[in-house]
């Protein structure tokens, strides 16, 4: 979750089947958007509960975001790749990510997606579940980012090797990595892909779940 301009948003929740985020309490979880990259079950798992629990906004692309309004959220805003939006904390633009995107009942939900977020204080790039594409180099052409948040643990999404291109292309020295660690398929060594990123003048940030840090 992201504090930015006096409002909270929350990416793709999967928190209480995760053993690995058993110490965080879903219920005290209360965003004023949440933001859906794509429809797979380890992105999505709590966003029902959450939505109907807080009344957040719930954007996502066009077919999840109405998935969600089958499953109660009440306030949801669809988008589509290319598409940007301005909201109250800033202005959104949804672009591609390389992956599938099948909901856990196993219809469409649409393409996947990243989005980045930017404001009078910050730009990031989250950038959901992908392979690294060489497209990835239109986004700094339009924005200057801060920080991006990339998937680095390989099977399912790039690896730290593309992780570190992906930094590259979008101009980054920032990068706090996700997607790693929680099935069997994806744990990394965490000093070895520190190590790689600062190889290549990047600092590479591994949070640990619950803590909070200041961009």
């Amino acid at each position: 979750m992201i504090e930015t301009s006096g409002k909270s948003i929350l990416f793709d929740p999967f928190i209480s089947p995760n053993p690995l985020a058993s110490s965080i309490d879903v219920n005290t979880i209360s965003p004023d958007y949440m933001l859906l990259s794509h429809g797979h079950e380890d992105h999505i798992a709590d966003a029902p509960a959450i939505a109907q629990r807080s009344n957040c906004t719930v954007v996502a692309i066009w077919e999840l975001a109405a998935w969600m309004v089958d499953k109660g959220a009440t306030h949801t805003h669809g988008m589509n790749i290319g598409g940007t939006w301005n909201f109250d904390f800033g202005r959104v633009k949804m672009v591609q990510a390389i992956h599938s995107s099948t909901l856990p009942d196993g219809n469409s939900a649409g393409n996947a997606a990243g989005f980045v977020v930017q404001n009078e204080v910050d730009c990031f790039y989250y950038a959901g579940d992908t392979a690294l594409y060489s497209d990835m180099a239109l986004i700094p052409k339009r924005f200057k980012l801060k920080t991006a948040f990339l998937p680095i643990g390989s099977n399912f999404t790039m690896d730290i090797e593309d992780a570190i291109d992906a930094a590259k292309i979008l101009g980054v020295t920032h990068v706090i990595g996700m997607h790693y660690d929680t099935f069997g398929f994806i744990v990394i060594n965490h000093e070895d892909a520190i190590a790689a990123f600062a190889n290549a003048g990047i600092t590479l940030e591994l949070m640990k779940i619950g803590s909070t840090i200041t961009i």
